[in-house]
């Protein structure tokens, strides 16, 4: 495929935002020019406020309290962040414990490392979630996965009255939740209503509360909270996160453990 570099620039924010987010190797072989080519390109496209330039590809901008990106472009974001949060995060886990794991793409990177961790029983409202224990070995180690049922959404979470109902009849030791959003007014907020009543159960059929969010969640308000931030028992975010942010968290959530990328 042969184009000028504005043709170009138009196809891939279509392809943005047909798909939410788009790979630069993607973009690249559909439009058979170079990897770098493809980067410029989303420079400029960044800059006129079309996409969002992340690492290795792009995602649609979103900026409503009700815009709900896909799990494929949240994915495709703050993926040391995520990593390093889900490092901390399962620290707090051992062997034979009951948790909860909310769907996300913190919670999904959380997942992964956890399979490890054997005879754990795991309820969770996110298929993406589930296959992460099932492709890491977790049935071997013991450990039992109960999914959901549910309406799915963008994000990839199964919600409603059939979720709802599954998870009040349950008591788990932590719930591991993730989050569209935090701040002081507005609290952990997702932009989906549905998503929120479900979440809400999730979090009380737990005894402890643990929320993992990257600092780019920090001023970011869903339009339906799901718990005030001094619901949180403890908040699992990365350094990213500005001192006098980490001092108002401080102030509401028992324990504030920061991890740092790269390490």
């Amino acid at each position: 495929m042969s184009l000028l570099a504005e043709q170009r620039r138009e196809v891939i924010v279509e392809q943005v935002r047909t798909r939410g987010a788009v790979r630069v190797s993607e973009l690249a072989d559909h439009l058979g020019v170079s990897e770098m080519t493809v980067r410029r390109d989303l420079d400029v496209l960044a800059r006129r406020r079309l996409v969002d330039k992340v690492h290795g590809g792009a995602t649609a901008v979103g900026e409503h309290t009700t815009s709900e990106p896909g799990f494929a472009a949240k994915s495709m974001c703050e993926l040391e962040e995520k990593d390093a949060i889900a490092a901390a995060a399962a620290e707090l886990v051992t062997p034979g414990a009951a948790i909860g794991l909310s769907a996300g793409t913190t919670t999904w990177r959380l997942a992964q490392l956890l399979a490890a961790v054997p005879r754990l029983t795991v309820v969770t409202n996110s298929v993406a979630v589930a296959d992460a224990f099932h492709t890491g070995g977790a049935d071997a180690r013991g450990t039992t996965v109960i999914l959901t049922g549910g309406v799915r959404t963008p994000s990839e979470a199964l919600v409603g009255p059939v979720a709802i109902t599954a998870l009040r009849s349950l008591n788990l030791e932590t719930v591991f939740l993730g989050v569209h959003g935090m701040s002081a007014a507005a609290g952990f907020s997702t932009p989906n209503l549905t998503e929120r009543d479900t979440n809400r159960a999730l979090i009380e059929s737990g005894s402890r509360l643990v929320v993992v969010a990257d600092h780019t969640k920090w001023g970011t308000v869903g339009i339906s909270t799901i718990a005030e931030l001094s619901e949180a028992d403890v908040l699992v975010t990365d350094s990213g996160l500005a001192d006098a942010d980490r001092a108002v968290l401080e102030g509401e959530v028992d324990h504030v453990i920061i991890a740092r990328p790269g390490r």
